[in-house]
């Protein structure tokens, strides 16, 4: 890992200690910094995640030399794609969590609570697969993402738990935000539930600038 230590960028504070949190239990001693900028969701979501990009391009360029850790799953592709003219390493925070969902099985069920995620999820979980055939199903979580907005991060998580209890028919369940990140803790299904901050935190910090 460079000097300059790995840029995290969220589209919510709230992703800020969850991270801090993740590299001190397991990464003691790594260089975080990190940018919060919720404007660039609330558009992607207006006007799709292309609009963003040269916001983005400007934003990384600013942000100086290190790698990008990019935890907003609904512009994360479009991150990923900017790494070329930023001439460093972008890894969108769910990548390695859908490496991971793939080698799990082939029937896949994708939780969210936006909307705006669900679409890039596929397309990475696709892109992951690869040749492999694997059936993805979505789901939206009700109310879940209200309750994140609000502050109530237990009444989210509690209600995607709830959903992952619900589902059947998967070899495995995918969380599509970072945000999400805690319900697999909480839900009682058999099936597995994958989350992306810990498996994206270590990805990330491993790239090399």
């Amino acid at each position: 890992m460079s000097g300059a230590g790995l840029v995290l960028l969220h589209t919510s504070a709230a992703h800020v200690p969850v991270f801090d949190a993740l590299r001190d239990r397991n990464h003691p001693g790594a260089a975080l910094r990190h940018l919060v900028v919720p404007e660039l969701l609330d558009r992607a979501r207006d006007e799709g995640p292309d609009a963003v990009a040269p916001d983005l391009l400007e934003l990384l360029s600013a942000a100086g030399p290190g790698s990008v850790l990019v935890t907003c799953s609904t512009i994360g592709a479009t991150a990923e794609s900017l790494a070329p003219a930023l001439r460093a390493p972008v890894l969108r925070v769910d990548r390695p969590m859908a490496a991971a969902a793939v080698r799990a099985g082939a029937r896949i069920t994708v939780l969210a609570s936006l909307k705006s995620t669900l679409a890039p999820t596929v397309a990475l979980l696709a892109e992951e697969a690869g040749k492999r055939p694997v059936t993805i199903r979505t789901r939206l979580v009700a109310g879940a993402w209200d309750r994140f907005a609000s502050g109530d991060r237990d009444g989210c998580l509690a209600l995607v738990a709830a959903a992952a209890d619900g589902v059947t028919g998967a070899d495995v369940i995918v969380l599509a935000q970072a945000s999400l990140a805690g319900a697999e803790h909480l839900a009682a299904s058999r099936v597995p539930v994958l989350s992306s901050p810990a498996s994206g935190l270590a990805a990330g910090l491993a790239l090399r600038a």
